[in-house]
């Protein structure tokens, strides 16, 4: 295998107890940084106070030299057919905390009848790379659908728009990992790795990469070799993460 240098992202979904019991992402920056990690991804919805906290996660992350990627749990395409007018206020925020990545759903692209070029004018593309992921549901979940608008933005020429494979959520919309590896790989900036469970026909993300449903090793194989790689479920401890982060380390690195 070809030697790769990779930069390694923590989500943190990872610290889903320490978020639960009070703890702001701001101050997981830190905890980032010392586990040795490349970035951290911020959640929105883990955000309570945002005007506060999201200054402070960008003075950290800026002081740490940490990469900052931001999760938004929200549509680029309204049910109506237009462009999320939030989107502009996602990108201030993304501005403010200095982040590399922004990533949203797809949402209702089927129904979008204007110009591309045009519904995306005025964001700051140049600076912060916009993404769609493909998550649990039957309208973003799918890779035909995603394909089609990443196709058809790469037709446009909004080359600053791109993908993030996540593992884990192929298997709640029962598509094939591997062919939609394939099939999305053009388009494939970011990936956020996790395995899921199926426990008798009940789907739970796993808290190892080693366990569960997907040889993630094998999906790799079919993505860029040079993307940023997030790990994105909850652990119970860093010494468990810095072992996951050494397993991604030594298949990627080795």
């Amino acid at each position: 295998m070809e030697e790769t240098i990779m930069t390694l992202i923590l989500n943190t979904w990872i610290f889903e107890t320490a978020v639960k019991t009070g703890t702001g992402q701001a101050e997981l920056v830190d905890r980032v940084a010392s586990l040795g990690a490349d970035g951290i991804e911020v959640r929105r919805e883990y955000f309570k106070d945002p005007a506060m906290e999201m200054p402070e996660v960008g003075r950290r992350a800026k002081k740490q030299g940490l990469i900052v990627n931001y999760s938004v749990p929200d549509d680029v395409f309204l049910a109506s057919g237009e462009r999320n007018p939030k989107l502009e206020q996602y990108f201030q925020e993304a501005m403010v905390m200095g982040v590399s990545k922004i990533k949203f759903n797809t949402g209702h692209f089927d129904h979008f009848r204007g110009d591309l070029r045009d519904a995306f004018e005025g964001l700051p593309l140049e600076t912060i790379e916009l993404n769609v992921e493909n998550d649990q549901t039957a309208v973003s979940g799918n890779a035909a659908p995603i394909k089609r608008f990443l196709s058809s933005a790469n037709q446009a020429g909004l080359t600053q728009l791109g993908y993030v494979y996540d593992l884990g959520n192929w298997a709640f919309t029962h598509n094939d990992a591997r062919q939609s590896a394939r099939e999305l790989a053009p388009y494939t900036r970011y990936i956020h790795l996790k395995n899921t469970i199926d426990d008798h026909g009940t789907l739970v993300t796993s808290a190892d990469l080693n366990t569960g449903i997907y040889n993630w090793q094998e999906i790799l194989d079919n993505l860029p070799a040079r993307v940023p790689i997030a790990l994105e479920f909850p652990m119970s401890s860093d010494s468990q993460i810095k072992a996951q982060m050494n397993l991604l380390r030594a298949r990627m690195e080795g």
